[in-house]
C-alpha cells in the first residue's frame, strides 16, 4: 500500500544551507502540514540537487509538492553557482562534497528523522552518485534516474572522443546562468548565439566564442573537451563514480535508464559495480530516450514500442521510498533486481502517428548479463557478409576514406542535451531562454538510418547512410528464426590507417525487409559507440604508426532486441558520427589545438589472421 496524499504543504523558500567551505546554497523545503501548521513528527526526507532551477514548475509539482503531500519532507536545492545559490559553478567538480554536506545538514534538522533519500535525473542523477561516492552516513535510499559511472569512458568523453552534447550544454546553460540573468548586456550577447553555427566552426578557440563571456564556463568546457588522457582530473569523485563504489553507504538503490538514453552503459556499470551482499541494487530499463517525461512515453524517435513501454515514474519512486525509508512491506524487496524491456516482436506496420510498430515486452531478471546468454562472435567477411564462422584463408580488407570536413551525420541514438539555442528574432527584446531552447540539434531514439532534413549535417539527395562511401556495412542473411540479443555488445576490429590518429565507429542495426508500409525496408539503429585510436590501449594517448595493423576492441552501449525471422543483423562501421561525437582531425595533434585536418584512408582487416567481429549476447529461449 503506497502512502496517500493526506497532507497540506508549507514551503520554506530559499533556506541557505552552509557548505564546508562557507559557501551557502539555496534550498526550498517542502514540509507536510495540517491546518496551517507543520506536522510535528520527524519525517524522512528526500533531496534533489539541480543546476536547472529549483523554481521550475514541473520540479516543484513532481519532486516537491507531490512527495510532501504523502508525508515526506522534500528539499530541492540549486547547486553551487546556479540560480539562487552562492559560489562559482564548475561542471560536476563540486558535487561530491556539496552533496555530502547537504545530506548531513538535512539529517540534523529538527523536522528530519535522520533518514535521507535522494532523487534527480541526469545532472540531478550525477549529484546523487557523486555525493554517495563520499559515503554520507545518513543516506538511506537513492532513486537515480540516468546518471554516470565514469565520465571518461562514456557520457562526457567516450573512449577518447568527446560527446558534443556537453559543448551544447555549456552554451545552453551559460545563457541561463545567474551571471547572464544579472547583466542585461551579457544576456543580450548570449541571446544572439546560434549554436548550430558554432558547431560548424569546430574546434572552438579559447577566447573566440561566446563562452569567453563567462570565463568559468569556458574553462570547464575546454577542460572536458580537451583533456583526453584519463588523469587526476577525470578521477575526481564527481567524474569517476566507479573508483568510489566501495565508499557508497549500504543503502537500497534504484537505477533507471533507456535503451536510447545517454547513460545506458553507465547505468549497467553502476548496477553491476554497486551490487553485492551489502546493498539492494535494482534497475529499470525501458525503450526510452533521455528525460523524466520520456518514461511515460511509448515511442522513441520514429519507432513505437506499445502501451506496455510506459511506467508511472512517481508511483514507482514512492513505492521504493516507502519500503526503503519507512519500512513499508509493499513487496518492493521481492521484485526482480533487473526489470528491462526487450524490444521487438511487433507488427512492423506504420501506425497512425507514422511510426514503425516494433513492439516489445518487460522481463524480470536476477542479474546482468542475463542468465542463458551465449556470447557469439559474428565475423566480418568479404562481400559485406556477417556470420559466425571465422574467415578461413587469404587476405581480406575493406578500405574507406574519412574526411573530417564531411563527417557522417548522427541519425538518432543515445543522446541528450544537444540543444541549439536559436537567436532572438530581429527586434525582439525580451524572449526568455526557455522559449529559445526548442531547437534540438541531435534527435535521440530509433530511426531509419537515412539522411533527411531534420538531422543536423544531413545533405540531399537524402539517401541511406549505408550508401555513403565512408560507411561500410556487414549484415547477416535473413534470419530463419527469431534471435534475441540482450546484453553488452563488443566490437573487435583490426584497423590500419594512413594517419597518426583516427576514429572508428560501430553501429548495430535491425534491418526490416521491404513491406507495403516501408517499401525500402527500415534500418533501425539499436546501439553504437566510438573509439579514438590514440586511446586504443586505455587512458594514455599513443599515436598510430601509419600502415600498421592494430587490434581495437570497444563496447557499444548495452541493448535488448528481438530480431524477428526475416530480419537481418547489421553492423555499420565508419570513422565519424557527428554531432554525437567530435570529428577526429586525424593529425595526431593535441585535441582542439588546431583547425588543421587530414584526410585518412582507413582499413578494416577481416581475414584469418585479423578476424574482425562483433560479439553479440544471444539469449537462449
Amino acid at each position: 500500500m503506497a502512502s496517500k496524499p493526506e497532507y497540506d504543504v508549507i514551503v520554506m523558500k530559499n533556506v541557505m544551507v552552509p557548505m564546508r567551505d562557507g559557501t551557502r546554497l539555496a534550498a526550498d523545503v517542502y514540509r507536510p502540514a495540517h491546518d496551517g501548521a507543520f506536522v510535528p513528527a520527524k519525517l524522512p526526507a528526500l533531496v534533489e540537487r539541480t543546476p536547472y532551477s529549483k523554481d521550475d514548475g514541473d520540479r516543484i509539482e513532481l519532486n516537491g509538492l507531490w512527495f510532501a503531500e504523502r508525508g515526506y519532507v522534500a528539499v530541492i536545492m540549486d547547486v553551487r553557482g546556479r540560480y539562487r545559490s552562492d559560489g562559482r559553478f564548475s561542471f560536476l567538480a563540486q558535487e561530491a562534497e556539496d552533496g555530502y554536506d547537504t545530506i548531513e545538514w538535512i539529517a540534523r534538522q529538527p523536522w528530519c528523522n535522520g533518514r535521507v533519500g535522494t532523487i534527480g535525473l541526469s545532472y540531478g542523477g550525477w549529484t546523487q552518485v557523486a555525493a554517495a561516492a563520499l559515503g554520507p552516513p545518513h543516506l538511506a535510499g537513492m532513486w537515480v534516474d540516468e546518471a554516470g559511472a565514469n565520465a571518461w569512458t562514456s557520457t562526457v568523453r567516450h573512449n577518447g572522443a568527446f560527446e558534443m552534447r556537453f559543448l551544447c550544454w555549456a552554451f545552453w546553460q551559460a545563457a541561463k546562468s545567474r551571471e547572464a540573468k544579472a547583466d542585461p548586456v551579457l544576456e543580450r550577447a548570449l541571446a544572439a548565439v546560434n549554436v548550430r553555427e558554432w558547431l560548424s566552426r569546430m574546434p572552438l578557440k579559447r577566447g573566440a566564442s561566446p563562452l569567453s563571456l563567462l570565463p568559468d564556463y569556458e574553462a570547464w568546457a575546454f577542460d572536458i573537451a580537451t583533456r583526453g588522457d584519463y588523469d587526476e582530473f577525470w578521477q575526481q569523485p564527481g567524474f569517476d563514480i566507479a573508483r568510489h563504489w566501495d565508499r557508497f553507504p549500504a543503502c537500497p538503490i534504484v537505477l533507471t535508464t533507456g535503451w536510447y538514453d545517454s547513460y545506458t552503459r553507465a547505468t549497467f556499470e553502476n548496477f553491476v559495480g554497486l551490487g553485492g551482499p551489502k546493498r539492494r541494487v535494482k534497475a529499470v530499463v525501458g525503450p526510452w530516450t533521455h528525460g523524466v517525461k520520456q518514461l511515460a512515453q511509448t515511442a522513441s524517435g520514429d519507432v513505437e514500442f506499445g502501451r506496455e513501454a510506459a511506467i508511472d515514474h512517481n508511483e514507482e519512486r514512492l513505492r521504493f521510498f516507502d519500503a526503503a525509508l519507512r519500512g513499508v512491506a509493499n513487496g518492493w524487496n521481492d521484485d526482480s533486481p533487473l526489470r528491462l524491456f526487450v524490444m521487438g516482436g511487433g507488427s512492423g506496420r506504420k501506425n497512425g502517428a507514422g511510426r514503425l510498430e516494433h513492439g516489445g515486452r518487460w522481463r524480470g531478471l536476477p542479474e546482468w548479463p542475463v542468465p542463458r546468454t551465449r556470447f557469439t562472435d559474428y565475423h566480418l567477411h568479404d562481400g559485406g557478409v556477417l556470420r559466425p564462422e571465422r574467415p578461413a584463408f587469404g587476405a581480406a580488407s575493406t578500405r574507406f576514406i574519412y574526411n573530417p570536413g564531411s563527417p557522417v551525420p548522427t541519425i538518432g541514438g543515445n543522446m541528450s542535451s544537444l540543444v541549439g539555442l536559436m537567436p532572438r528574432a530581429p527586434g525582439a527584446s525580451e524572449v526568455p531562454v526557455e522559449d529559445r531552447e526548442r531547437d534540438i540539434i541531435g534527435i535521440p531514439g530509433a530511426f531509419d538510418q537515412r539522411e533527411e532534413p531534420r538531422f543536423f549535417g544531413a545533405r540531399p539527395p537524402w539517401l541511406p547512410l549505408a550508401a555513403r562511401q565512408d560507411v561500410v556495412v556487414w549484415q547477416t542473411a535473413p534470419l530463419v528464426r527469431d534471435v534475441e540479443i540482450t546484453g553488452p555488445v563488443t566490437v573487435t576490429l583490426w584497423v590500419s590507417s594512413s594517419a597518426q590518429d583516427t576514429d572508428v565507429t560501430a553501429k548495430l542495426i535491425d534491418v526490416y525487409p521491404a513491406t507495403a508500409d516501408y517499401p525500402q525496408g527500415f534500418a533501425m539503429n539499436l546501439t553504437d559507440s566510438i573509439l579514438r585510436l590514440r586511446y586504443r590501449n586505455g587512458g594514455r594517448a599513443e599515436l598510430l604508426k601509419p600502415g600498421q595493423v592494430y587490434e581495437c576492441r570497444f563496447q557499444l552501449y548495452p541493448t535488448s532486441n528481438r530480431f524477428v525471422a526475416g530480419h537481418r543483423i547489421r553492423l555499420d562501421v565508419s570513422s565519424s558520427n557527428y554531432p554525437r561525437f567530435d570529428p577526429n582531425p586525424n593529425t595526431g595533434a593535441p585535441l582542439w589545438s588546431s583547425g588543421l585536418v587530414q584526410i585518412a584512408v582507413n582499413t578494416i582487416h577481416h581475414d584469418a589472421e585479423h578476424p574482425s567481429h562483433v560479439t553479440l549476447p544471444i539469449v537462449e529461449s
